[in-house]
Formats: C-alpha cells, structure tokens, sequence
C-alpha cells in the first residue's frame, strides 16, 4: 500500500510539473514540432493502411447481419457511426500507444539510465520542459488529427466494399454515411482522441523519465509504457461513453 500511493503521489507530482511548465516560458517550439514530425508524420503509413482495412473489413462483415433483414442500404449510416465515434479514435489510440509511447518510453529510459538527462540539466537546459512538455504536446494534438485522418480512411475502405457490392456511388455514399453524424459526434471523437494522446505521452514520458536498473529498466519503461497507456485508454473509452450517452445525447 505505501508503494502504491508513493507511485500516486509521483504520478501527481509529474502532471503538475509538467503543467506548469507547459504554460511557462521559454518553449521549445522547434522540438515541439520536431515531435509532430516524429509522431504524426512518420505514423501516417501506418495509420493509413490500418484504418483501410478496418473500414473494409467491418463492412464486410456487417453486410451479412444487415442482408438478413434486407437492410444492406443501412450500411453507409453503420459504417460511418461507427467508425466515428468508436473505431476511429480507439484503433488510432490502440495504434499510437504501442509505436510512439513504447518509443517515447524506451527512448527517455535511455537518457536516464545513460545520465543525459543530468547532463542537460548540468548545461543548464531544462530537461524536463524539452523532453517530456514537447512529447505530451504533441501526442496531445497529433493524435485528434490522426483519428480524424483514420475516419476519412476507413469511411473510404469502407466505401470500396459497398460500391463493389452495390455499385453506390461516391457523393450517394457519402451522403447517406453522414446524415446520422453530428456536431456532437465530431467534438467527442476529437476530444477523445485528446484524451487518449495525452494519457499516451503522459504515460510514456513518466515511466521512461523515472527509468533505472540500466538496460533492465529501459525495457521496462517501454513495456510500462504501452501496458499502462493501453489500459488507461480502455477505462477512458468506458468513461467517456458513459458520459456521452448518458448527458449529451
């Protein structure tokens, strides 16, 4: 129980730092974007091809539950719905946590266990506020922009299964996909995905930045780092339903 709320109290006192270094001059903007470049760019070959073939594939298997109801003009409005609120944030998450946060978190163990982070800090660099406040950052606004990026995707895997079958057209499909999609939906799917990069770069730069027991404890940190982020993802997923369904709709 004491090593419990000990890690309680590290993990509280990370977030306040980190917040208040976030909103305190200098920033580092140049590593900021380097981190946009690290975590969204070079994330995009992948993203792409995942969100394709989920969009195809969900398709494809909801065509059989809605044929036997006659109901397979209902699928651009399924797809769309669910991909939206659900999958496209959630495999994005799912997706980001184990490349970029087992990354992140391997990468800070490194510097940790090596003493380069007490070499910055000895050169009189903030280590903190241009390691982790850059990283946090990023994973916070390139992971919205990623889910949003996968839903266009996988709206459009799932358009080549429908035109295939039903040779629906573009602008019909797309039309028909977005009638049931709200304003409302677009804020949650953001807003989660927000939630989501945070919880990931959070996760990340905390175990790797209190990395220790040399090489050991830098692939602990990069396990840490994934395990801890993917769970918190799905906890956040159930809260953040919950709370949709049952206050904002």
């Amino acid at each position: 129980m004491k090593a419990f709320f000990l890690l309680i109290y590290e993990i509280y006192q990370f977030m306040v730092r980190f917040f208040k270094e976030a909103f305190i001059p200098p920033y580092e903007y140049k590593e900021v974007l380097n981190q946009f470049f690290e975590v969204g760019i070079r994330s995009l070959a992948i993203i792409s091809l995942t969100g394709f073939i989920t969009g195809l594939v969900f398709t494809k298997q909801s065509r059989s539950s809605l044929a036997e109801f006659g109901a397979t003009s209902w699928l651009p409005s399924l797809m769309a719905i669910a991909i939206v609120r659900a999958l496209a944030p959630l495999v994005t998450a799912l997706i980001i946590a184990g490349k970029v946060g087992s990354n992140i978190g391997a990468e800070l163990g490194s510097m940790k266990v090596t003493e380069q982070i007490e070499a910055m800090e000895v050169s009189s660099t903030n280590p903190f506020k241009f390691l982790v406040v850059s990283r946090i950052l990023a994973t916070t606004c390139i992971v919205p922009v990623l889910a949003t990026y996968m839903a266009l995707i996988g709206m459009l895997g799932a358009f080549v299964n429908v035109y295939n079958n039903e040779q629906t057209s573009f602008t019909s499909f797309f039309q028909q996909a977005f009638v049931r999609i709200t304003f409302v939906d677009i804020a949650v799917l953001i807003v989660k995905s927000a939630v989501y990069g945070f919880t990931i770069g959070f996760a990340g730069c905390f175990n790797g930045y209190n990395a220790d027991h040399g090489t050991v404890g830098v692939g602990r940190a990069a396990n840490k780092a994934v395990v801890v982020s993917m769970f918190l993802i799905f906890v956040e997923e159930m809260l953040i339903v919950t709370l949709v369904n049952n206050y904002l709709r």
